[in-house]
């Protein structure tokens, strides 16, 4: 009986968790945005129960492509209960970025971003629109949250292992179009760029990367961009139930590293 007590009082104190569903997504800038690319791999998980993986629209396709995972993540974000999106790609550039072309706001750095970087064109591939684009920048510019670890590599580092530069570049066209959908604007948490602290009953969009968790989680028969997926929304809930996400919300930055960080984004995770 008393061990009974017991565990009735650990679960009467376990904390509430914020979210009903945690989705990952390892991300892929190759090729475009209607190719179906096995590199692309989104998870979701919800309760107890272990991350599966999520099955693309079209039921013969054996992959997603990034217009079809745009269209996931913008019904997730629809439904009734809150839930979070961790995708692994960069959300922002730089402030030396936006200094250099005189931007103030994260909503003015996508408009920029899209005039020249059309990625979500169906047929648009990162490497034409990187030919002579001006809206470039050096592999030697980072973000504050890339100075904050040892693996991070710069948005702009293209053609090598490990970048995130060419999914950078092909999946911020699709957050503004998130962004700009008047149905989910009240509804949707854009971390950290709508602030650290997100309001409860609110879904939330963040950028992850993650190689900061992949050895937590054994890989079984899982590829490694499965794992990827995996992993991330199997952190998200893990540090929900534990009461921790709210801490990873808030990284213990200066109030001028908050206004960077603000334009700049931040890797969910890093503190």
């Amino acid at each position: 009986m008393t061990a009974l007590v017991y565990i009735d009082s650990l679960a009467e104190t376990r904390p509430l968790t914020q979210f009903t569903r945690y989705i990952g997504i390892d991300y892929s800038g190759a090729e475009a945005p209607v190719s179906r690319l096995r590199a692309l791999q989104v998870y979701a998980c919800a309760g107890d129960a272990e991350a599966v993986a999520v099955e693309p629209y079209d039921r013969r396709a054996r992959n997603w492509c990034r217009k079809e995972v745009a269209r996931f993540v913008h019904e997730s974000l629809l439904g009734d209960e809150p839930c979070i999106i961790g995708i692994d790609h960069g959300f922002a550039f730089p402030l030396s970025y936006y200094q250099r072309h005189e931007l103030d706001s994260w909503d003015a750095f996508l408009g920029h971003f899209c005039e020249t970087w059309r990625t979500d064109f169906d047929h648009m591939h990162v490497e034409f629109a990187r030919r002579e684009n001006p809206a470039g920048g050096s592999a030697r510019e980072l973000r504050l949250c890339e100075r904050w670890t040892t693996g991070a590599k710069s948005v702009f580092h293209f053609d090598v292992q490990g970048s995130v530069a060419k999914s950078t570049h092909a999946g911020i066209p699709w957050l503004r179009q998130l962004r700009r959908d008047r149905k989910l604007r009240a509804r949707t948490h854009f971390w950290p760029f709508d602030g650290f602290s997100v309001e409860p009953g609110k879904s939330v969009v963040a950028e992850i990367f993650p190689s900061l968790f992949r050895r937590r989680y054994r890989r079984a028969e899982r590829t490694a961009d499965e794992h990827d997926a995996f992993v991330v929304a199997a952190w998200l809930r893990e540090m929900d139930t534990r009461g921790a996400l709210r801490e990873y919300f808030n990284p213990p930055l200066t109030l001028p590293e908050r206004r960077q960080a603000a334009l700049e984004g931040w890797i969910l995770g890093v503190r």
